[in-house]
């Protein structure tokens, strides 16, 4: 899994950017959350990525905050939902944003973003009210230590079935200087069990 990369951004046209990381060029779609801040071209950027496997394709989305993907990996599992409403929620209107449209049990500010149907409008507030939490969402999640070990470590206890706010948590507790992947996971599950 590619959990983050580190490069030049070679390209950019929006949903589309390059990054180049070594010298190989990586394709990534983004939303448009994510391009406003992106720097010129030429310029040194790191972003948080998301990796799509398909028996027609592999597809990276990047993301400039653990935040937003955060909220694309939530998105994606509501049923019927898909990269392109992820990417349209976060282009739409930013995490804080939607996390109080969940709260508020906010319809119409749903139904405006490009997609977005009344029903699907309705399965999102239902299935992500129980799903998202302030921690989650309010951009803590940023606080998870970068680097590839690390983001590989938040990939894998996310897969385990642990709340990305409480891998936030179990993270940024760590000291991760110098520790592989397989370190940092036996260490935030022996500080679970630990405590």
């Amino acid at each position: 899994m590619i959990g983050s990369l580190t490069g030049t951004l070679a390209a950019k046209q929006p949903p589309w950017l390059m990054l180049d990381v070594g010298g190989v060029g990586y394709e990534l779609e983004a939303p448009m959350s994510t391009f406003y801040e992106l720097p010129d071209v030429g310029s040194q950027l790191t972003l948080v990525t998301h990796l799509v496997v398909r028996e027609d394709a592999q597809l990276l989305y990047g993301f400039l905050s653990n935040a937003e993907r955060v909220l694309f990996r939530a998105l994606i599992k509501v049923s019927g939902i898909g990269a392109r409403i992820g990417l349209a929620v976060l282009s739409s209107m930013s995490v804080r944003g939607f996390h109080q449209c969940v709260q508020n049990r906010d319809l119409a500010s749903l139904v405006r973003i490009p997609g977005v149907g009344k029903k699907t409008a309705e399965r999102l507030l239902v299935e992500l009210a129980d799903r998202l939490d302030e921690d989650s969402l309010n951009g803590s999640n940023d606080s998870v230590p970068t680097g590839q070990p690390a983001s590989e470590a938040e990939s894998a206890l996310i897969a385990l079935g642990y709340r990305p706010a409480e891998v936030s948590r179990m993270l940024s507790s760590l000291d991760t200087a110098g520790l592989s992947t397989e370190a940092l996971i036996r260490e935030a599950l022996r500080q679970v069990h630990a405590g």
